[in-house]
C-alpha cells in the first residue's frame, strides 16, 4: 500500500511487525512527548508513524511522504557497541533514502519546542537540497 504514491517500506517480517505493535504500546517518557508534538498532523501538517518497521529495523518515527526517520536515544545510546550499531543502522536507512535525525532523551524533554523546529528546518534544508538538484 502507498502514502501519497510513495511506497514507505519494503516487506515486514512477521517478527518485526509484532515487534513494532508492541513497541508502539510502551513509549518512553522522551518518546511520549515527543509523539505528542508529531501525531495527528500536528507539526506542520506532516503525517508521522511510530515504531514503523523500516529495511529490517524499528525506527521509533517516520515521515514516509518526506522519507523522515527521527530517532530518540536513551543513555544506552552512549555507549560504544550502541554507537557503532547506531551508525552502521543509520548508513542502511540512508542507503534507501531515507533521512535520519537522532535526538537524545534530555534534548526532548527540557526542549521539545528546539527539537520541533529543527526537524522542520531540515525537512525545509532537505527540500532546498532536493529542488536544488532538479
Amino acid at each position: 500500500m502507498t502514502e501519497g504514491g510513495i511506497v514507505p517500506h519494503g516487506k515486514v517480517s512477521t517478527i518485526n511487525r509484532v515487534r513494532a505493535r508492541r513497541m508502539r504500546k510502551v513509549l518512553t517518557e522522551a518518546e511520549l512527548a515527543l509523539w505528542n508534538e508529531l501525531r495527528a498532523h500536528r507539526l506542520m501538517g506532516l503525517g508521522f508513524r511510530r515504531q514503523m518497521p523500516i529495511a529490517g529495523y524499528i525506527v521509533d518515527f517516520a515521515c514516509p511522504a518526506h522519507r523522515l526517520i527521527v530517532e530518540v536515544d536513551g543513555s544506552q545510546h552512549a555507549l560504544s557497541a550502541s554507537l557503532d550499531y547506531d551508525a552502521n543502522r543509520t548508513t542502511r536507512l540512508e542507503e534507501d533514502g531515507w533521512l535520519v535525525l537522532r535526538f537524545w532523551n534530555d534534548e526532548i524533554l527540557n526542549d521539545i519546542d528546539g527539537v520541533c523546529r529543527h526537524i522542520l528546518a531540515t525537512l525545509e534544508e532537505d527540500r532546498w537540497a532536493r529542488e536544488g538538484q532538479s
